[in-house]
């Protein structure tokens, strides 16, 4: 085998896959990276048995070759060599690889690649298109609320539920909810699959958010089996991701489905504020208590050892008196998925839920509940 490929390409590209390449040593195998040279392309793939990842560089080959090489080890090397042309060659009947760019030269120990698991990247029967924007902003508005309480793995990840001709995703930990229904989208009828919902899990969700930035603008292939989910980024890179295999809890008996009060606040005044009193409330609650009476709201915290905080900011309310108490970071979180403007935040009672929505975001909405101080 014998070739020549791009220092940037081959930098770039492998570290798409390098978060994917098991870290656990479960297996020896999956710290490996399967090379494969063929035509005018060499394919990098990784995996650690529940995400997989794929990638497809041009490159001129001469002659054709697959084997298994240390992930970490080829990335460490080609991070640190100068932009130009790496030359590569297997001579058969050898494991060595060798890398030659400029007068620097590599000889990498290789493996068989038939000890390497046999991996899938599409499931074209149950295909749609989605656009690497929309699944951006699916992600950026929702993956805060994902649960990191491993008891509870099926609120480990995003779920995803086809309804209508839109994708509804969902993410919650029990203490807040967030929710964004897509655009419609064109090829509707070929998101059946979506309508009893999956789950992605939160490895799988960081992925999908590396290739949707990685295509800005581009549309993505998409696909579904019983127990994996596919992304293909323009034939050049590609995503297999297991599914948690949990039925989703029932999520919209947590939104109200009426509400008292509504108020109106300006996002920015109100995420600076909350973030500067956070400072002094307690490192385990991050609770911070929120006073309304008209057309104003008055935010403060109080610590045990450092002392007391308050602001006060205008709003337009026009409700009952009332005293709330919240988990700061949790407000911080869901205020930080909107864009500036007036943001509404509409209640009943220190007891119940609160919802977060913004008319420029009319497709999405964030719930929190209170917290007892």
């Amino acid at each position: 085998m014998k070739g020549q490929v791009q220092t940037e390409h081959l930098r770039n590209d492998l570290n798409k896959i390098l978060s994917v390449v098991d870290k656990k040593n479960s297996r020896p195998i999956l710290s490996y990276t399967l090379f494969k040279a063929e035509k005018n392309s060499i394919e990098f793939s990784a995996t650690n048995l529940e995400v997989s990842a794929k990638v497809v560089i041009p490159a001129i080959v001469e002659n054709s070759g697959t084997f298994c090489v240390n992930a970490k080890n080829i990335f460490d090397i080609v991070r640190e060599l100068p932009d130009g042309d790496i030359f590569f060659e297997m001579k058969e009947g050898t494991n060595f690889l060798n890398l030659s760019c400029n007068n620097i030269h590599y000889s990498l120990l290789v493996y068989n690649f038939e000890d390497f698991p046999q991996l899938t990247f599409s499931k074209q029967e149950n295909e749609f298109s989605m656009g690497s924007d929309q699944l951006l902003e699916v992600i950026n508005k929702t993956s805060h609320a994902i649960s990191s309480d491993e008891t509870r793995l099926y609120l480990n990840g995003i779920y995803l539920q086809g309804i209508d001709s839109r994708i509804r995703a969902v993410a919650t930990d029990g203490h807040r909810l967030s929710l964004l229904e897509t655009e419609p989208l064109e090829n509707c009828s070929d998101i059946e699959p979506l309508l009893n919902g999956i789950i992605i899990p939160r490895k799988g969700v960081f992925e999908l958010k590396k290739i949707a930035e990685s295509f800005p603008g581009k549309a993505l292939k998409i696909s579904f089996d019983e127990s994996f989910m596919y992304i293909n980024a323009k034939d050049k890179y590609f995503l297999s991701i297991r599914l948690i295999a949990r039925d989703y809890p029932k999520y919209q008996a947590v939104i109200p489905n009426k509400t008292s009060f509504t108020l109106s606040a300006d996002k920015d005044a109100l995420f600076g504020a909350i973030k500067r009193i956070k400072i002094m409330s307690h490192e385990k609650s991050n609770g911070v208590r929120i006073k309304l009476k008209k057309n104003s709201m008055t935010i403060s915290a109080n610590h045990p050892s450092f002392g007391e905080a308050s602001e006060d900011i205008p709003v337009e309310y026009d409700g009952k008196e009332m005293e709330i108490g919240f988990n700061a970071r949790y407000l911080l979180d869901t205020l930080a998925t909107f864009n500036e403007g007036k943001i509404i935040l509409e209640l009943n009672n220190e007891l119940s839920p609160i919802i977060i929505k913004s008319s420029n975001s009319p497709n999405y909405l964030g719930i929190i509940m209170p917290l007892k101080l």
